[in-house]
């Protein structure tokens, strides 16, 4: 089974942030998780909010905000005054971190909200930079807007990917759903989540990546269903 640390060592460390995905490393993951949408001139940085104000010492829309302004601004002193100063790091970052530091990585496309011209730039930013990884990492590119998942795998059908569901989201249609993306994958939410489902859709070839698990029990029992990966916060999890 695979140990995604979701945003990194989000229990421990503020989230999506290279302090977070250093510690997942220092942790003993292999895996890590993040989000990336477009800042203001087109970089792609890891964010998984569009609103900044929770994370960050900024205020309003990622989309009205540079990746110089994001590589200034503080977005650890919300979790805890030692990480007072931590940027928003840029994809490009991580990608670095990854090559250096031999971590792979899930990458969450978020639904950018500002159209198809936008959207479709988010797509090839990220291909840009995912065919910047040194051989040998591993890279897996996820989206609940399976629009724009189904787009990527057109455009680089190299890179694998996964299907987010919620459990309501997973309809009777499910399999074509997939078939259309050329899905790898499926991701879907721990609640209500049962050993049926794991196992059917495993039966149709697909891995099974279930989130966000916080509890060994529940993470053992879905290893045991078949799960081959739980995104988690917390480092214990992946002890089981």
């Amino acid at each position: 089974m695979i140990f995604f640390a979701h945003r990194g060592l989000s229990a421990t460390h503020p989230e999506n942030t290279l302090a977070a995905f250093n510690a997942a490393v220092d942790a003993g993951f292999t895996w890590c998780e993040t989000d990336v949408d477009l800042a203001a001139c087109g970089t792609p940085v890891l964010l998984h909010d569009t609103d900044l104000d929770r994370t960050t010492n900024l205020s309003g829309s990622l989309y009205e905000h540079t990746a110089e302004q994001l590589a200034s601004a503080d977005a650890g002193s919300w979790f805890a005054p030692e990480y007072a100063g931590e940027p928003v790091p840029t994809l490009a970052q991580l990608i670095d971190l990854m090559n250096q530091r031999g971590l792979n990585a899930n990458i969450e496309l978020k639904s950018n909200e500002q159209g198809r011209e936008r959207s479709l730039q988010l797509v090839d930013a990220v291909i840009e930079q995912l065919d910047r990884l040194e051989p040998g990492r591993q890279v897996l590119v996820s989206s609940f807007n399976h629009l724009l998942l189904a787009e990527l795998k057109r455009r680089a059908p190299r890179y694998r990917v996964g299907a987010l569901f919620t459990r309501e989201m997973l309809q009777p249609d499910w399999l074509s759903v997939l078939e259309l993306i050329n899905a790898d994958a499926v991701h879907i939410h721990s609640e209500g989540l049962t050993r049926a489902t794991v196992q059917q859709l495993r039966a149709a070839g697909y891995d099974v990546n279930v989130w966000t698990v916080n509890s060994r029990a529940r993470a053992n029992e879905l290893r045991n269903w078949g799960a081959t990966g739980v995104f988690t916060d917390s480092a214990e999890v992946a002890r089981i």
